[in-house]
């Protein structure tokens, strides 16, 4: 039997696919907007996330894959740049801070874009049939100033 309705509570149904979620509308506002931006810039895009790096928490995601979710991968992504973060201060590199991380893969992008102060970053999966390197950087650069968490 299907119930449609039932996909719109949480926890039951299919995850959404193609719409932007975020965990709360007072903590999300900004990575929601943040999120269009990079939505609009970059239609084709896979998986979009605004993170927390403390704590690896999801402030909104989108999804155009259904085997791609930014809950189950975000919380590894923050612990690797946590990890960076340390390395740096434990090397006394105070005035150096990693901006953004890059992984490639045979099909896909993802990268990861730092705020200036360290505590949240973007994240962002592209095919790389699709999308050009250079230019999601470019926009991952541009974006991350519109990433306001109040």
């Amino acid at each position: 039997m299907n119930l449609p309705f039932l996909r719109h509570l949480p926890g039951l149904g299919r995850r959404p696919l193609h719409r932007i979620v975020s965990e709360s509308p007072a903590a999300a506002t900004g990575a929601e907007a943040t999120l269009q931006h990079m939505l609009a810039e970059l239609p084709e895009l896979l998986l979009a996330a605004a993170v927390e790096v403390s704590s690896g928490r999801v402030l909104a995601s989108y999804t155009s894959q259904p085997q791609l979710w930014a809950n189950s991968v975000a919380p590894f992504w923050a612990a690797m740049v946590q990890q960076l973060q340390a390395s740096q201060a434990a090397q006394q590199q105070a005035e150096e801070q990693p901006e953004e991380l890059l992984i490639t893969l045979q099909a896909q992008l993802h990268l990861l874009r730092l705020r200036p102060d360290g505590r949240y970053f973007l994240y962002l999966a592209v095919g790389t049939h699709d999308t050009n390197l250079a230019l999601a950087r470019e926009i991952m650069r541009q974006t991350i100033d519109l990433l306001i968490v109040t």
